[in-house]
């Protein structure tokens, strides 16, 4: 009996094993936005109203004279974009390492991928 195998998985498998740490966790992030159904940050257009998922990079508070913000990096493997929050010091449960799901305006600013004030979703991870 002959086992089937999907077509080009000897190349995959070669790949993942060749490949260093920050490549396949970046494969693995886009995979799981594949799974949710969400946008590749990579492909999200300015203006229009997005979900996107990814793991958090980087959360900074950022004190300012008019509004506190809060920043938050979220990497999906195909980019990044900052998930901004007006007003806020501190959200419990957003820091780094964790996986999100938010939702919003895609916008850019100073060169930047933002999506200001978010609804979100924390994931397990």
């Amino acid at each position: 009996m002959t086992e089937t195998r999907p077509k080009g998985w000897l190349s995959k498998t070669l790949a993942k094993l060749t490949a260093d740490d920050a490549t396949i966790d970046a494969q693995e992030l886009q995979d799981d936005v594949a799974t949710a159904g969400c946008e590749p940050v990579g492909s999200c257009q300015k203006g229009k109203v997005v979900a996107v998922t990814g793991r958090l990079r980087s959360v900074v508070y950022t004190p300012r004279e008019t509004v506190p913000t809060l920043e938050a990096e979220l990497f999906d493997g195909s980019g990044s974009v900052t998930l901004v929050w007006l007003g806020r010091r501190r959200i419990p449960g957003i820091e780094p390492g964790r996986t999100l799901t938010a939702r919003g305006r895609f916008a850019s600013f100073e060169g930047r991928k933002v999506i200001y004030n978010p609804w979100y979703e924390l994931g397990l991870g």
